[in-house]
This record gives C-alpha cells, structure tokens and sequence, in this order.
C-alpha cells in the first residue's frame, strides 16, 4: 500500500505540471460531449489518482470516487482489482490509468466489466505508448523515474482485442495532444495547438492519451420459435364399399348349407371311410 500511495503522489504531482494540466483539461473536453449523453443511476471513477475527477459534466446524481489511498474527494478505498462493488451496479464507469499502474491489467479489466451494467458505458484513458510524451516517459524511466517504471505499458490495439474478449463493444476511440506542449501563448504552444488539432481531427495514432469508448454487450436468451402442431393431411383415395353378403335366391337363410361342428365333421369322414371299405 505505501508503494501505490507513492505512486499517487508521483502521477497527481505530474498532473499538477503545465503540461499535465493541458493534458488534464483537453480529456475534460474529450469525455464532456459523451457524459451528458450518458444516462443511469450510478456513475463511478476508478484512477490512481485523487485529484482529477473527469464527471463534473456528468447528469447523473450519485457519482462515486475510487482510489487505493484516501483523499478528501475519494468515497471509497479500494483496489482496482477488488472492487466492493455489486455486480452490474455501475451504469457508467471512468477508468483513468487504471490499466497501467498495477501488476494485472487484465484482472482489473475483467474487474470493471463485472460490475458494470448489461448497455452499461466504460470510458477508459491511458497513456498512448506510441507517441512522444511515451518517448519522455520511457527515457526517464530508464533514469529512475520511479512513477515511469511503475507504469506497464497497454495501447489502443491491445485493449481493443481485451474488450472484444470480454463482449464489450468498442463505441470509438479517440487521440488526445500528440504534441505535449504546455498551453500557453507564445509561438511554439500555437504552432502545437494547430498541429494537435488537426492531428485529431484525422485520428492520427499518435496521441499522448486515448480515450475508449465501449459498451458491455450481454448475450440474450433467444427464444426457440414454436412449431405449430398441425395433423398430416390424408390422401383423398375414396374407400369402395364393402361387398353384400351372397344370400340365396328368394331370401331363404335356412336354406343355406351350414358349416359343420368340429365333431360333426370327424363322424362323417369316419363314415365315408367305412362305407368305403
């Protein structure tokens, strides 16, 4: 835990820098369109870090902060990984480098998604690992920086390919500032601001941050469609009648010859036979 505090405090630290605080206000602006498009009961942010809450433009009411180390806004400590937290509570969830600054991405990927709701929204933002600010990071983690070595690196693809094995369906991604140049007025921050426009605006890979939108998909039952019953038709072969039983000229039954006993029928063989000899 004291190494995740450390952590927070290098990674708010960072934001707290000029050039953190452009890259801070342009996700704002990024996620700000989609959260007010967004609708539910619950909206939670999961980051590691306590001082950059990306809901403010939120309609939602009850919107929950998470952290691993408390902070006047975080309303609840708890690990990325094992999060307290009913499954498909969540109808919106923020992960802000969440990804990056633990052990397993991938176990707390499968951790956002069981407590998201089936439609249910994640917005996840991370450090674009093809991009200069990358170059930056990894040149001072092989420094030392001890916040930049901490860091495991996802892109855009990996994650991508993560979500459609858990059944989410990817909205859309977008790349933010792929010049890290700290706002401001004079010539070098417009030229940056001109190319970082038009570097977004044709979605070049090669953003300091993305932003991935997806949706958790959830497999409905499908009902079988039910035959009807219907009894085979016969075939129209008409039946003849049955054949009148042969009676005698004039109708006189007693005239008919009757079919002898059995005992009867032995008698008069033995007869035969014996008038025979």
């Amino acid at each position: 835990m004291g190494e995740c505090n450390d952590i927070l405090t290098e990674l708010e630290s960072w934001y707290r820098t000029p050039l953190g605080q452009s890259l801070y206000r342009g996700l704002q602006d990024q996620l700000e369109p989609l959260l007010e498009t967004t609708f539910g009961y619950h909206l939670v942010q999961v980051g590691c870090s306590r001082e950059q809450p990306l809901f403010c433009s939120s309609r939602i009411r009850h919107q929950l902060y998470i952290a691993e180390a408390p902070g006047a806004r975080i309303g609840l400590q708890a690990r990325a990984d094992e999060l307290p937290l009913e499954s498909d509570s969540v109808d919106v969830l923020i992960a802000h480098h969440s990804l990056e600054f633990t052990e397993d991405p991938h176990a707390v990927l499968r951790e956002l998604h069981r407590v998201l709701t089936p439609q249910g929204h994640l917005l996840l933002v991370g450090f674009n690992p093809w991009s200069l600010l990358a170059l930056n990071h990894s040149l001072r983690a092989a420094a030392g920086n001890p916040l930049w070595r901490a860091r495991t690196a996802v892109s855009r693809g990996r994650l991508l390919d993560w979500l459609r094995l858990l059944g989410c369906e990817a909205q859309g991604s977008d790349f933010l500032l792929p010049l890290p140049v700290a706002s401001g007025e004079g010539r070098l921050a417009r030229l940056a601001r001109r190319g970082n426009h038009w570097s977004e605006a044709h979605q070049l890979p090669f953003g300091s941050l993305y932003l991935v939108h997806a949706i958790k998909q959830v497999a409905g039952r499908v009902r079988p469609l039910r035959l009807a019953r219907t009894r085979p038709a016969l075939m129209g072969i008409k039946v003849g009648k049955p054949a009148p039983t042969p009676t005698p000229r004039g109708g006189n039954v007693a005239a008919c010859v009757p079919i002898p006993a059995r005992g009867d029928a032995v008698a008069a063989a033995t007869k035969s036979r014996d008038s025979a000899v």
